[in-house]
């Protein structure tokens, strides 16, 4: 019996040396990293690499920045500037690095029941929308499309509300799939509208183009000085990686049948 207790205590603390020897870096990102397809191919070199795990949490960004303010991550990948920005202000993040960038388009019915194809600008589209009381899904969870689209609201003094306007408060592959169903229109980054658009019958680009619907993604390392436990080794080689030749090579390359999902940082 004394045996068996003793090997079982043995084994314990093996198993949790092995824990706490595992390299794992703790990653905040937003859906349409995760939902687009790159991450994983992105995050696989380097895991391989560094002989780590790379933990994924994926969510709006400013859910993935309050991850970050918390120190329940070690690193954030966003796309909100404004808000990244603040973030670092405050003193939450460090080190705060341009990564990639694409755009944002407003997708909707085959039919365009709002006329959305004549708009002049986005934000010319989404009161086109709401005059027609044409049905929208917002993404509703404070994520960077989130934000970019509450701009275009505010371009016309506009607070969308009724039933034709619905906040979903999910990522970006669940509202386009939302949107599908009901035949509504949506904002959605490139990404992860290029990754399912073959699923998404029915649904079509309609509006796109323009510095208004620009879409840029930077990393930031979590304060290793308020949240000492930050993986900060791990963090800042994950970081070096993103930026450097090797992850922007990844990033170029990475593709949907044929199209390029998103743009290396231009530096």
């Amino acid at each position: 019996m004394l045996r068996r207790i003793a090997f079982g205590l043995l084994l314990l603390l093996s198993l949790t040396g092995l824990a706490q020897a595992e390299n794992v870096l703790r990653l905040a990102t937003t859906t349409s990293t995760a939902d687009s397809g790159l991450l994983p191919v992105l995050n696989a070199p380097f895991e391989k690499q560094q002989g780590a795990r790379i933990d994924v949490i994926a969510v709006g960004s400013g859910k993935a920045l309050k991850l970050g303010e918390n120190g329940d991550v070690d690193v954030v990948l966003a796309h909100d500037p404004d808000a990244e920005e603040r973030f670092v202000a405050a003193g939450h993040g460090v080190d705060r690095q341009a990564v990639m960038y694409n755009d944002f388009l407003i997708v909707g019915p085959t039919g365009d029941p709002a006329g959305v194809k004549g708009a002049k600008t986005a934000a010319d589209a989404v009161r086109s929308i709401a005059a027609a009381r044409a049905d929208f899904v917002s993404r509703g969870d404070e994520s960077g499309t989130h934000v970019k689209e509450k701009s275009l609201w505010r371009a016309h003094g506009l607070t969308p509300q009724g039933d034709w306007y619905l906040s979903a408060g999910q990522g970006m592959g669940a509202v386009l799939r939302m949107a599908a169903d009901k035949s509504a229109y949506t904002l959605t980054d490139r990404g992860t509208w290029l990754a399912m658009r073959a699923k998404l019958e029915g649904l079509v680009p309609l509006f796109e183009g323009g510095a208004e619907l620009m879409n840029p993604y930077h990393v930031m390392i979590v304060n290793p000085v308020k949240h000492p436990h930050v993986n900060r080794e791990l963090a800042e080689a994950y970081l070096r990686y993103l930026i450097g030749a090797e992850g922007q090579k990844v990033i170029a390359d990475f593709r949907v049948d044929g199209e390029v999902l998103f743009h290396p940082s231009e530096r």
